[in-house]
């Protein structure tokens, strides 16, 4: 279950766009079967934080490919040809968009049949992805938690087509933190989800337990106390360098 003290520093980011849940399920959640109008895997998770509502998904409510990078469904010949991909303008030739068929990542087949989505408000499952739809300076806050224990690199993977492969899959598969710039993305920019601009970030279960950190760098402080702290290690780091016959040019600005 995500912790209290999580939710409420998700919460204190003031997100214009809620920070929503995602569990990849083999048995039905216990929670509301989503009804409506089939819509395309990557407008569930708007469809979350416009409702504000917890519910799960099959293949059947998804008219686009994320069934088949959560490994629900198998590669359909003519979309993995590469055909589709060159029809919509992509690329250049079917063969060009089949080589992201060859490297697409995949959940494990057909062990995921149920999606369950949820705002991280309400969520009450351990979850395997969190999806953060944030500006500055929310964004900065969120990616500088995922390296803040482990000291990873910032990676960003996709491709002009099936982003919902790198967004949702990939952080499971991999345990990295995934990232992408909505306005660049063919589903998400020809169902007009997102405003162009902003950061979608994919944290997988592994690093959440990075948020619990401080998220205002001491360097950029404006409290008395923090200038002094700040001048005091930075002294220090000059004491330590003159132990060893150097000094360390690296200034507050």
């Amino acid at each position: 279950m995500l912790s209290e003290n999580l939710k409420n520093l998700i919460k204190k980011l003031e997100l214009k766009y809620d920070a929503v849940a995602i569990k990849f399920c083999l048995e039905k959640p216990e929670c509301e079967h989503f009804s409506e109008k089939k819509q395309a895997f990557c407008t569930y998770v708007n469809y979350a934080q416009k409702t504000g509502r917890k519910f799960y998904i099959t293949k059947d409510d998804d008219e686009c490919y994320g069934k088949l990078v959560t490994g629900m469904i198998d590669k359909p010949p003519v979309t993995a040809s590469g055909q589709a991909g060159y029809d919509f303008g992509c690329y250049a030739t079917p063969g060009a968009c089949r080589n992201l068929y060859q490297k697409l990542p995949v959940i494990e087949p057909h062990t995921v049949n149920f999606v369950e989505f949820a705002p991280v408000e309400i969520c009450d499952f351990a979850p395997d992805l969190i999806v953060f739809v944030a500006d500055l300076p929310a964004a900065d806050i969120i990616m500088r938690a995922t390296s803040w224990i482990s000291g990873d690199l910032w990676e960003s993977k996709s491709s002009p087509v099936l982003s919902c492969a790198w967004m949702y899959a990939y952080p499971v598969i991999s345990g990295k933190v995934n990232h992408i710039t909505t306005g660049f993305y063919h589903g998400l920019k020809r169902r007009k989800v997102y405003p162009e601009g902003l950061r979608m970030i994919s944290v997988p279960y592994q690093k959440l337990p990075e948020f619990e950190k401080d998220w205002t760098l001491i360097a950029f402080r404006t409290d008395d106390e923090s200038k002094k702290d700040l001048e005091k290690r930075m002294a220090h780091w000059q004491e330590l360098a003159a132990a060893y016959g150097g000094t360390v040019d690296l200034k507050k600005e």
